[in-house]
């Protein structure tokens, strides 16, 4: 009986080892490998920082960057992706509540406050009646943007439309501001083309888009750091307590990573 007992048990703990395993991915070495989708900058150079830390510990991060906003949570949600780290709950909400995929905060990490730049303008006192201002067209990042504008004055919004809003939620004006909208990721080029008076712009994409442009020197107004949109890790539910993604997300909130992050990208916050 006792050698039935202690088969059943090893084999219970081989199983569970095994399920660990198979959830992140075993390479033939025994490395488990996460396979995590991120944004170039600054969330891929970060993972890039502890991958190595991470490789001490048994775990290989294979990390794929996308530019494209829209595919790093379907990869999640159908197993092509362990996980990824790039965006904000108001994002993660708006994808779940769109597609009724549940996905997993797992831990935040930073807050890239958006901004508004101009190539004009010394100071946002000098934005002049019928203004021109661009700002992104997706349906987290436009809000944001119209948020921002209305917690300094420029507009008011619909109170009821918080982070939905829209143009159309626009209940006051008084500059007659005039709105054009394009991809997140070619507000930089806007910017620098001076094709508004104002751009708002996330910081992750200023780094990549204008990187001679500074976050903290050069935002005419800029989110402060009790926003919201803290950027975290994901996952799928099912893996969000897998050994191995609590030892990234440890990883990621340590304090190399908050040195790293306050060395490199001026106007990064971390938040742990």
């Amino acid at each position: 009986m006792k050698r039935l007992i202690s088969f059943v048990l090893c084999l219970a703990l081989l199983t569970s080892v095994t399920l660990f395993a198979t959830a992140c991915g075993n390479d033939d070495d025994g490395i488990i490998t996460i396979r995590i989708g991120a944004s170039p900058v600054p969330h891929a150079e970060i993972l890039n920082f502890i991958a190595p830390y991470l490789l001490e510990e048994g775990i290989r991060l294979d990390i794929v960057e996308f530019t494209e906003f829209a595919l790093p949570n379907p990869g999640v949600s159908d197993g092509s992706l362990d996980a990824n780290y790039f965006q904000h709950m108001p994002f993660l909400e708006n994808y779940m509540n769109a597609t009724g995929n549940a996905l997993h905060n797992v831990g935040f990490i930073h807050i890239e406050p958006m901004g508004a730049y101009s190539m004009t303008l010394k100071h946002i006192n000098e934005l002049p009646v019928g203004a021109t201002v661009a700002f992104p067209d997706c349906a987290v990042n436009g809000p944001r943007a119209l948020l921002l504008l209305e917690a300094h004055g420029f507009i008011a919004l619909n109170p009821y439309a918080g982070f939905f809003a829209t143009t159309q939620d626009i209940v006051d004006n008084p500059l007659e501001l005039q709105f054009i909208t394009a991809a997140a990721s070619f507000m930089p080029t806007i910017l620098l083309a001076n094709e508004a008076d104002l751009s708002i712009i996330n910081t992750n994409h200023l780094l990549f888009g204008a990187p001679a442009v500074c976050p903290e020197e050069d935002s005419l107004i800029r989110e402060t750091t009790d926003s919201p949109y803290a950027n975290m890790l994901v996952s799928r539910p099912e893996n969000a307590n897998d050994p191995a993604m609590l030892e990234l997300l440890r990883q990621l909130q340590s304090e190399r990573v908050r040195q790293f992050i306050l060395e490199n990208y001026r106007g990064v916050v971390p938040v742990f």
